[in-house]
């Protein structure tokens, strides 16, 4: 199976869950924004969660079935079409040879993920697929995705052949069942909730209440290394200059004019801007789906707390992986 690229769109990259491991080697972590999107594209079509996918940022892209595919798609940044035909997300679609596939904008979000059965194959770097465009290594030779590539995919699990041999034919076809993502994300997408980080108590009462009451807008200069965050200035009790330090993706700093920045997945490993919160793992997700000029608010919890919220995230995803191999 593979596909052909017409259209990249404004940025698709090949990305997986993630490079793990090298951060004392500053590199950055990448992989998919919004992991839970990735991984649920993977899994309905019989994937290993790990299994390299294609994350398309907005939409206006395109793409071209050059055999018989299995996919699966997920996210909020678009909605996959064959003509007038819309398919439907987050369950296994038959595309036969030669049929384009084109992504319209949905408005509701800002990333989309497209899983190929058995993962598109490209080379491991670091032990990860993922591209990180600015080190210009991973993925399909580093670089985001353009016009006449070529994506070809891993020999599929016996599942999935199971079920591509189940849809085959001479229109797209696809399953009655789905795996919703809805159910996996709480029902109110704009409180994203944080733990309080180690310079928390650098800021004063008036900035911790702004913090966790005021709204805060994503600034046009955002990315997949961090999003600028628009807002109530936050003011320092201590004004120590803070030596640098460790981050990762969902800390949230407070520069030396008192603005925040949101590290995303591909921000560096380290930083000298003062912690006031890390975002609870589960909620990286809502965040990747942000867009400029989108309000959000933060949400004080424990560090119990989101521990628990990710444990039961993970036992979710653990019973829609045995649903969906009954399936097969």
């Amino acid at each position: 199976m593979e596909i052909k690229i017409i259209k990249p769109g404004l940025l698709s990259t090949v990305q997986d869950l993630g490079r793990r491991g090298y951060l004392s080697q500053a590199v950055p972590v990448s992989g998919g924004m919004d992991t839970l999107s990735a991984r649920i594209a993977n899994i309905v079509i019989g994937n290993d969660d790990q299994a390299a996918v294609i994350e398309f940022t907005y939409a206006d892209a395109e793409f071209k079935a050059e055999a018989d595919l299995l996919i699966a798609y997920a996210g909020d940044g678009t909605v996959l079409m064959a003509g007038d035909q819309i398919l439907p997300a987050e369950r296994p679609l038959f595309i036969p040879q030669g049929k384009n596939i084109r992504l319209h904008n949905n408005p509701q979000g800002s990333r989309t993920y497209l899983a190929v059965a058995g993962g598109f194959d490209v080379p491991e770097v670091l032990g990860s697929k993922s591209t990180f465009v600015t080190a210009a290594f991973g993925g399909l030779d580093g670089r985001a995705l353009k016009a006449g590539d070529v994506l070809p995919s891993a020999k599929p699990s016996a599942g999935a052949q199971k079920l591509l041999d189940k849809l085959a034919g001479d229109e797209i076809n696809y399953t009655r069942w789905s795996a919703p993502r809805s159910l996996l994300l709480p029902g109110d997408r704009k409180n994203i909730r944080v733990v309080p980080a180690h310079e928390f108590n650098w800021f004063d009462s008036k900035a911790i209440v702004d913090f966790l009451s005021a709204p805060f807008k994503i600034g046009k200069q955002s990315n997949r290394m961090g999003y600028h965050l628009e807002g109530a200035a936050l003011s320092r009790l201590r004004k120590d200059e803070l030596l640098s330090t460790a981050v990762m993706p969902g800390t949230i700093q407070v520069t030396g004019s008192g603005s925040m920045i949101l590290l995303m997945a591909d921000c560096q490993t380290t930083g000298g801007y003062p912690r006031i919160a890390q975002v609870a793992a589960v909620d990286l997700p809502l965040c990747a789906q942000l867009k400029p000029g989108d309000t959000i608010y933060f949400k004080e919890i424990t560090r119990d707390e989101a521990e628990m919220l990710y444990l039961e995230r993970e036992q979710q995803l653990r019973q829609l992986r045995m649903a969906v191999q009954y399936k097969f």
